[in-house]
C-alpha cells in the first residue's frame, strides 16, 4: 500500500489519542493520529514523524500522522488502517478463490473470510507497532475486543473453518510477535488457547518506507 503525499515533521505532544501537535515546515500544526493505541514509547517529544497530507479540504486537520522514527531502531508505521490493507494485498497473492473483508461470524466481525475449494477460512488481523529487544509485542493497550475475536476464531476452528490470527509487523527487523502479558494478561491466555485449538498464528513481515507499507512475500 502507498500513501499519496507525505512529509517529515517533528513531534511535539499528543493532547489526546486522536490528535497531536507537530512542527512541520517551520510552523505548529494539529494533526490526526491514525492510531488510538498508547504508542508512548514512540511518540516522544522531538522525534521525527511522517505525515500524510489529505486531499480533503473539508477536514479539520490537514495531515495524518502515519509513522515515526524510533531512536536506535528505525521507521515504524503506526497507521491502524494499514494492516488490513497490507493483509488484503498479501491474501491476494495467495491462491484463494474468494476473499471477503469484514465477515460477520458469531457476535463479531472477523477481518477476512476466504475460500479455497470447499475449505472455508477466517483470518483476524492485528497490527504490531511495539518492539522490545528486536521482538514484537501485542497489544500496547488492553483489548477486550481482541480477546473476543480470538475465541471466535477458536469456535470457528471447532466448526470446520481454518482459522488464523495474523500479525502485520509494521516495522523491519522483527520476525515474530509475542503477547504483551504485562499490559494485557488475558490476551496471552487467549493466544495460548488459540494455539492449542489449532488456530494458526501468522506473522506478516513488511517493508516499511515513508510513503508505504508492503508485505514481504
Amino acid at each position: 500500500m502507498k500513501y499519496n503525499k507525505t512529509c517529515k515533521a517533528k513531534f511535539i505532544d499528543r493532547p489526546n489519542r486522536f490528535i497531536a501537535h507537530v512542527e512541520v515546515m517551520g510552523h505548529i500544526e494539529t494533526v490526526h493520529v491514525k492510531n488510538t493505541g498508547r504508542c508512548k514509547e514512540l511518540l516522544i517529544p522531538g522525534v521525527t514523524v511522517i505525515l500524510e497530507e489529505s486531499d480533503n479540504t473539508e477536514r479539520k486537520t490537514k495531515y495524518d500522522l502515519i509513522a515515526v522514527y524510533k531512536e536506535g531502531f528505525g521507521l515504524i508505521n503506526i497507521d491502524s488502517q494499514a494492516p488490513n490493507k497490507v493483509a488484503k494485498e498479501w491474501l491476494d497473492s495467495k491462491d484463494y478463490s474468494y476473499i471477503k473483508p469484514e465477515y460477520t461470524y458469531g457476535n463479531s466481525r472477523i477481518d477476512f473470510y476466504m475460500e479455497k475449494g470447499e475449505q472455508k477460512y477466517l483470518m483476524e488481523v492485528k497490527g504490531c507497532t511495539l518492539e522490545k529487544d528486536g521482538i514484537g509485542y501485542f497489544p500496547d493497550a488492553p483489548t477486550e475486543r481482541g480477546v473476543k475475536h480470538i475465541y471466535e476464531l477458536i469456535k470457528a476452528k471447532k466448526e470446520g473453518f481454518m482459522s488464523s490470527l495474523a500479525f502485520v509487523i509494521q516495522m523491519e527487523g522483527v520476525n515474530e510477535v509475542l503477547p504483551n502479558i504485562d499490559t494485557h494478561p488475558e490476551f496471552g491466555v487467549a493466544m495460548a488457547d488459540a494455539r492449542k485449538a489449532g488456530v494458526e498464528i501468522v506473522f506478516i513481515k513488511c517493508q516499511v518506507s515513508e510513503d508505504g507499507l508492503m508485505a514481504v512475500k
